[in-house]
């Protein structure tokens, strides 16, 4: 389904009308449109009905419709991200939000110190310990956060999770209150540290209610993808 026969506009006044203002630890709440799949015009009919961040998933997407976007929204890079497509991102991406390997960490600041930016990341936490999933392990965040600290060219804002697909809601719970106790742990540390990235279509009432300060949300705003466009 692409935006054609989907009420973006409708879909995107309703989730802000329903997204708190503020997380129960008093956050605002950041609403990042994951923009995979969708064409140039879906994703400027929910700019215009009020999403000021989009989130890509693959470097070539947002290659081909970077010039096409309006309204000058906040750049996001979402998706699993290949050392050798750094390339196409560098000095346009906002927010990194999948730093989910150390040598991404190593690349990532190399070429940014190269092209005289710096790159703003999260990193990517596995709390489930899904194999299927990227991510450093909940019990090394610190550790690792130290190391990719010390790179040059980069700053880390925060951490980015995606919860396991269960219907075991008190699992969920759980697994989202240890987030939010290592993101309190890391700002703690670093006032740099201010987002906490956890929720999509499916889950992020919950993330939120559970302290996540910014979800991405694809599904809810463009309806099911269509991956043969």
């Amino acid at each position: 389904m692409t935006g054609q026969s989907v009420d973006i506009e409708q879909n995107v006044g309703n989730l802000l009308s329903q997204i708190p203002e503020k997380n129960p630890f008093g956050e605002s709440v950041t609403l990042v449109a994951a923009v995979k799949t969708q064409t140039a015009e879906s994703i400027n009919r929910a700019i215009c009905a009020g999403v000021t961040d989009i989130g890509d998933n693959h470097a070539q997407e947002f290659k081909a419709n970077y010039g096409l976007i309006s309204g000058n929204p906040r750049r996001h890079f979402i998706g699993h991200l290949q050392t050798n497509k750094i390339k196409y991102l560098l000095g346009k991406v906002d927010l990194y939000h999948s730093v989910d390997r150390l040598p991404l960490a190593v690349e990532l600041s190399e070429k940014s110190a190269r092209a005289g930016v710096t790159s703003q990341i999260l990193m990517q936490i596995n709390i489930g310990n899904e194999a299927s999933k990227g991510g450093f392990p909940p019990d090394e965040a610190t550790a690792i956060y130290e190391v990719i600290k010390a790179l040059p060219s980069l700053k880390i804002r925060g951490l980015m999770a995606m919860l396991p697909e269960s219907d075991d809601l008190p699992l969920l719970r759980k697994l989202a209150g240890q987030m939010r106790a290592i993101y309190d742990v890391l700002r703690e540390k670093d006032r740099d540290i201010a987002y906490l990235s956890m929720g999509m279509s499916g889950d992020w009432r919950l993330c939120v209610d559970c302290g996540s300060n910014m979800i991405r949300l694809g599904t809810a705003i463009f309806g099911p993808r269509n991956y043969n466009v």
